[in-house]
């Protein structure tokens, strides 16, 4: 066994030159492959932190239709229902358009309640439902523009015009990984009592309505008895549960998540020739040696272990460097991104996947190589020049 070791190392180390620069591409092919899986799964974050048991109503026709704030009584009502609050997509642009991050109104109390993922210190929680001017803002949100509590943020109005200020009076933290952190939260009372003045039409109305329920397993039904109150209203109702409402999102971009993935195995698959070819030449040069080793009664099964050793000692070592860069480069992904993705974190199954992956280059890579060595006849590998 030991001298199988040392053979297999001496034989990857033979080349320096070339055993290096196949390794430096497995690692950059494995980042790439860590990075855009990590990029697909940050686009579904924000579905995969919802809870089962909240609902979200909104209009029927499109979500740019809002709702009567008169819907919310009613809501209240229905069997099953055990907690309400709203919002309103505020849109608005911190100093320059390059600045994005969702900003709502909401109603502050019943909203902290029925997202509980989002942790408040009770002075600062009360402190935001108390002042109407003001605002609280995630951790990841507030470090990204070095904001701290008291200080006035200035939005600039894009769905509703003006120039606004709010008083940062919180800064919460998500309770997982997942937990979108680049929330920015005022009162919509605020926004309401704007709108009386400066376009009463558009005021008292709300964009989406949010459901707590009190099981899970009720969602469909609760969600057909909250749309069947407003049936043949001005305003209907389309009810669905909070993940179907995320993914609805995401599915208006999923021909790009799809070509992400595509692009990340295509990754793999290049590498794969790469080290296809490597091994090919590897092999090449020793056929002599091999051909000795099978003249002396070495058998085929030893041939073929020193190959594939070689590849995949080869293959998951740069495997494993690949996901170990893959994490710094992933938080320089979030620097970069700044707060266009809620969580940007390298999953479990990333690293599971890109370990299989290097498994399946060495394997791949050493087939052929294999399969020749083992087939070619003694007397002619002892006359190969190499």
């Amino acid at each position: 066994m030991l001298i199988f070791l040392r053979l297999t190392f001496r034989n990857l180390f033979r080349h320096k030159l070339r055993t290096g620069l196949t390794a430096l591409g497995i690692v950059i092919a494995i980042v790439a492959f860590v990075l855009l899986r990590t990029v697909v799964d940050a686009w579904y974050a924000g579905a995969e932190a919802t809870a089962a048991n909240r609902l979200i109503t909104r209009n029927a026709i499109s979500l740019v239709f809002p709702l009567p704030i008169s819907y919310a009584n009613r809501i209240r009502q229905v069997d099953g229902v055990t907690g309400l609050s709203y919002s309103n997509w505020f849109g608005g642009v911190y100093i320059d358009e390059r600045n994005f991050f969702p900003n709502f109104a909401v109603e502050p109390k019943t909203y902290l309640e029925l997202y509980p993922e989002l942790i408040l210190p009770e002075t600062e929680k009360a402190a935001f439902i108390k002042d109407r001017k003001g605002a609280i803002a995630g951790r990841k949100l507030a470090d990204t523009y070095g904001w701290k509590i008291g200080d006035v943020i200035p939005l600039r109005g894009t769905i509703y015009a003006g120039n606004w200020s709010f008083v940062l009076r919180g800064i919460y933290r998500g309770a997982e990984k997942k937990t979108d952190e680049t929330l920015f939260l005022f009162h919509w009372d605020n926004l309401n009592e704007t709108l009386k003045k400066t376009d009463v039409s558009r005021a008292d109305r709300v964009g989406v309505y949010v459901i707590r329920i009190d099981r899970a397993e009720r969602a469909a039904e609760i969600s057909e008895a909250v749309d069947r109150l407003f049936e043949n209203s001005l305003a209907e109702t389309l009810t669905e549960t909070e993940e179907a409402f995320q993914l609805g999102f995401v599915a208006m971009t999923e021909a790009i998540l799809i070509a992400i993935k595509i692009v990340s195995f295509v990754v793999i698959v290049i590498i794969m020739a790469v080290m296809a070819n490597t091994m090919a030449m590897s092999v090449r040069e020793r056929l002599r040696e091999y051909a000795t080793l099978k003249a002396v009664g070495f058998g085929s099964h030893y041939l073929l272990g020193l190959i594939m050793g070689e590849s995949l000692v080869l293959s998951i070592s740069s495997g494993i460097l690949g996901i170990l860069a893959a994490f710094p480069a992933s938080n320089f992904l979030v620097t970069m991104f700044g707060t266009l993705f809620p969580a940007v974190d390298v999953s479990t199954q990333t690293i599971e996947l890109s370990l299989i992956a290097s498994c399946l280059i060495g394997l791949a890579a050493a087939v052929f190589p294999a399969w020749r060595v083992i087939t070619l006849p003694v007397s002619e590998g002892l006359r190969s020049i190499g």
